[in-house]
């Protein structure tokens, strides 16, 4: 049933003499109570059931005006902040919120990091994937060793946005490990580590400089080659 035809059958029963109640019992629950008892408020005032403006207060802040500029900041600046928009239309930031999502449609995402790889390189990684579809079975990949290097110092990483300390006050969050120093040039290591289908190799950590290929030679191969050994067989 169309939202005219409920009107009318909502307007035909209330000059009927029927009560809202059993209105909203007879449609079978087609629209809320709330609906009919708000019909039935425009009849008495009115005569008929008008909705061509919507109910409930006129809108302040979620204005066609202010939608609008808050699309064109975005477009402008596509990395403004809800409380910056708030600040400069000088409206709330859950007005701002509710223009973005709901009128919008728009979410926020961080900016994620990646290789700044060419298209040259690009196409060289393609071919290479296709030479190993082309040339390799799934028995021979579970026999493949991956392996990586990477950089650590001793100042150890945090994460800003989740690393939390629950305390009355800032000095109190300070005593109980809320700063994290970082040093101007803290010690590093170089660690390696291999991984293959049944496991991970034993880690070597080299920290004796910039590793070269005799570094590499001496100190990775001879543990790539026993651990592969183990998980994977020397044959």
């Amino acid at each position: 049933m169309k939202s005219k035809d409920l009107r009318n059958v909502v307007l035909l029963k209330y000059e009927n003499g029927d009560r809202p109640s059993k209105i909203f019992h007879d449609l079978a629950g087609a629209i809320s109570l709330r609906t009919i008892w708000r019909w039935i408020k425009m009849i008495k005032d009115t005569g008929a059931i008008d909705l061509s403006t919507p109910p409930g207060r006129t809108r302040t802040a979620r204005t066609t005006g202010n939608i609008k500029k808050v699309k064109q900041r975005i477009m402008r600046r596509k990395r403004s902040s809800g409380r910056k928009i708030a600040r400069d239309l000088a409206v709330s930031q859950t007005s701002v919120r509710r223009i973005l999502h709901e009128d919008l449609g728009l979410f926020p995402y961080k900016i994620i990091k990646e290789p700044a790889i060419t298209e040259i390189q690009k196409e060289q990684r393609m071919k290479f994937v296709n030479w190993v579809k082309n040339n390799f079975n799934n028995d021979d990949i579970k026999r493949w060793l991956f392996s990586d290097e990477k950089l650590f110092d001793f100042d150890g990483v945090y994460n800003v946005q989740n690393d939390r300390i629950w305390a009355a006050n800032r000095q109190e969050a300070d005593a109980k490990g809320g700063i994290k120093k970082k040093h101007k040039f803290p010690t590093k290591v170089m660690v390696w580590l291999g991984a293959c289908r049944n496991g991970l190799t034993t880690p070597v950590i080299l920290d004796n400089g910039t590793v070269n290929h005799e570094k590499y030679i001496e100190q990775v191969l001879p543990v790539a080659l026993k651990c592969g050994n183990e998980m994977m067989g020397s044959d």
